[in-house]
């Protein structure tokens, strides 16, 4: 397995948070950041460039290639599986996942769907992920996520989340939205 390259979505994701992330110092200039799935570190430096000091970001990745590579970046990156490693009273302020999303697909090759594939209806990650974030935000705290119109939608408010769609984009095949979800 390679490093997850940074694709349509990383670029939207990147592209949010460079929106985002200034208002939100404004407000808290100490913000605590969180990346789960750090991948290639595109968001770790999008996060470091919009002025999240960085002793506060943080990330973590299942891929041991893309913990080391982040970790070369200059970042504090762990091997985890989502919050597995990730102490219970730690908070952040800002938790991001880039998340793969994708329903299974037997068409789809073995060595990417790690990265891609979600389970069944695409969805299943994400509900992991925001099941084990509550516990991770700080007040006030946010998520940003990725998700996508070609796996089944997530109930927001039923996992006890408020939800704004923050940015969509268009592919061919699919829509990619980012949102904000906080408690």
């Amino acid at each position: 397995m390679s490093i997850y390259l940074p694709a349509e979505d990383s670029y939207l994701m990147s592209r949010i948070l460079k929106e985002q992330i200034p208002q939100l110092i404004k407000q808290n200039p100490n913000l605590i950041f969180l990346e789960i799935g750090a991948g290639s570190g595109i968001h770790l430096e999008t996060a470091k460039n919009s002025g999240i000091k960085s002793e506060n970001i943080f990330s973590s990745d299942i891929d041991k290639k893309s913990v080391a590579h982040c970790n070369l970046l200059g970042f504090n990156c762990i091997h985890s599986d989502l919050f597995e490693k990730i102490p219970e009273n730690e908070k952040y302020d800002i938790v991001i996942f880039n998340p793969p999303y994708l329903p299974e697909d037997a068409r789809e090759p073995k060595s990417s769907r790690k990265d891609t594939t979600a389970g069944k209806k695409g969805n299943e990650i994400i509900l992991r992920f925001l099941i084990q974030t509550k516990s991770h935000l700080n007040k006030n705290g946010k998520i940003f996520l990725i998700t996508s119109s070609l796996s089944e939608d997530v109930d927001f408010e039923k996992l006890g989340y408020q939800a704004k769609e923050v940015g969509c984009e268009k592919l061919f095949f699919e829509r990619l939205c980012v949102w904000v979800l906080n408690l």
